[in-house]
């Protein structure tokens, strides 16, 4: 499967978002990075989540610390979704016919 990048020079060119806003987002961890021949590149699956983040800053004004706390809580309801969905499967075992 052939995977598929974009520059990050290109997605902010088209986004009107500063370079170092990618970074930030990198160094907390809530975007991965492919550093190829000095070229700085995101993978396309990233960009719906990236994408989010960029409209959530600019419309709200959340900084960065506030996106990674936005990006945990997410995280932390779908974790605790699919905790509630497998219970409920275990539950319906011991529901009568």
């Amino acid at each position: 499967m052939e995977r598929h990048y974009i520059h990050i020079a290109d997605f902010c060119k088209n986004h009107y978002i500063e370079e170092s806003f990618i970074y930030e987002l990198f160094e907390y961890e809530l975007i991965s990075l492919k550093i190829d021949n000095e070229q700085k590149l995101i993978h396309e699956e990233e960009l719906p989540r990236l994408e989010k983040m960029v409209r959530l800053h600019r419309d709200l004004q959340i900084n960065v610390e506030g996106l990674d706390a936005i990006h945990h809580l997410l995280q932390k309801n779908i974790s605790l979704q699919a905790e509630i969905n497998l219970l409920r499967k275990q539950l319906e075992r011991y529901k009568k016919p």
